[in-house]
């Protein structure tokens, strides 16, 4: 059975779609798709079923990501679904938490403790998406955490193994 991962930002056109699309990737290259799925949402649901923006569209094109995204919002269903359930921020961790049914608070973790500077954020300010400096930045954090986070689980496993 397939190990879920679902990345959650408050709005799902922009930090958590980019961390779906890079942790995709990084599944993809590993050859382990067949052991993994990833998903976003949002915590907010004001941008519901809208395309993601352009900004984030391009910049994952142009390092050769697919990202296909219509936002959706977390459901309830979502902490049981899911493994891994990663936020963007400290905040947005803290909104999962308080919504999260009490066996699947372990489940929930700040997608920047994996590779970044110790309690560091993918998001740590008001980012603009049609500042492709932002957005560069929301995608290298993504890509540094997403790897680390696969290269820690799959040490982890092989130490099971040895």
């Amino acid at each position: 059975m397939a190990k879920k991962i679902l990345m959650v930002c408050s709005g799902n056109g922009l930090c958590s779609s980019i961390a779906e699309a890079v942790m995709a990737e990084i599944i993809e290259e590993a050859g382990l798709s067949y052991y993994w799925e990833v998903d976003s949402a949002a915590v907010g649901g004001w941008n519901l079923n809208y395309s993601s923006d352009e900004g984030p569209l391009s910049l994952c094109t142009d390092n050769g990501v697919l990202f296909l995204k219509r936002a959706r919002q977390m459901r309830l269903e979502d902490f049981e679904r899911f493994n891994y359930i990663f936020g963007m921020n400290k905040e947005i961790v803290k909104d999962l938490k308080r919504m999260a049914p009490l066996n699947c608070k372990d489940r929930i973790q700040l997608l920047g403790d994996y590779g970044l500077a110790e309690n560091e954020s993918i998001i740590d300010g008001p980012y603009n998406e049609n500042n492709n400096e932002d957005l560069k930045l929301v995608y290298q954090k993504c890509t540094i955490a997403c790897d680390a986070f696969l290269t820690e689980y799959a040490a982890i496993v092989q130490e099971m193994y040895d």
